[in-house]
């Protein structure tokens, strides 16, 4: 059983400013210490963070991206915790459910934990948040990493300082899926637990994710994954 008050929460935020508050306020009902990492938003999230009580706000001067976003908040959370609960700022995910993540780990298991979501083969979902997660799957699978149901899922338990220790190049949203098959190479559990997802439609969805862009650094890293994994085999021949 993990000891709930070794639990951080982390939110990577970039122009999430009529999100944010809402994401921080369900978290708060967690009871953990709430780390929110502002990735150079340009918008008014900065001004609406400054005016929150009992929260740690780091900030990037310029937008770097999610998997440094991460990075930044998981090196702040280990000074007092030793596992992050990752939750996105879109309010895609419901903080409630960050509980089926933690009572997914058994005595003395040090995994990272994938919140599974749920109906995302309705019709109200995004067709680039469908394709993104199959395409991820199996190339994560591909690259040497686990065979798991929802590869892009943000809402996350990471075990610190394990997760920082990984070999993780990656710095945007292709972090969440190298650090999976860094962990499963280097013997950390994989494991996935259900959660809901909400998707705000038409106008009232923040997203950062751009299809063709996203999809050419998602190929970069895979590519370099695989001839990775190739090269660790013909060294061991």
């Amino acid at each position: 059983m993990i000891d709930r008050s070794k639990v951080a929460i982390v939110i990577p935020v970039y122009n999430h400013g009529t999100r944010i508050s809402d994401v921080v306020w369900k978290a708060f009902a967690l009871g953990s210490p709430i780390f929110v990492v502002d990735d150079g938003s340009t918008d008014g999230t900065a001004t609406i963070l400054s005016s929150m009580e009992n929260i740690t706000v780091l900030t990037h001067q310029q937008n770097i991206g999610k998997g440094a976003a991460l990075r930044t908040g998981f090196k702040a959370a280990q000074q007092s915790c030793n596992w992050a609960i990752t939750i996105d700022a879109d309010g895609q995910h419901k903080p409630e459910d960050a509980a089926n993540l933690l009572n997914a780990v058994e005595d003395n298991q040090r995994p990272i934990v994938i919140g599974m979501r749920q109906g995302m083969e309705r019709d109200h979902v995004p067709w680039t948040s469908k394709f993104g997660r199959k395409f991820s799957n199996f190339w994560v699978w591909a690259s040497g990493g686990p065979f798991i149901s929802d590869s892009q899922s943000g809402f996350r338990l990471y075990p610190l300082p394990e997760s920082l220790d990984l070999p993780v190049k990656a710095r945007r949203f292709q972090f969440e899926v190298e650090v999976l098959v860094r962990a499963h190479q280097q013997g950390i559990p994989i494991l996935e637990a259900p959660v809901q997802v909400v998707y705000q439609k038409g106008a009232e969805r923040i997203s950062h994710f751009h299809p063709w862009k996203d999809f050419l650094r998602n190929s970069a890293t895979f590519s370099r994954l695989i001839f990775s994994r190739i090269f660790q085999v013909w060294k061991q021949k």
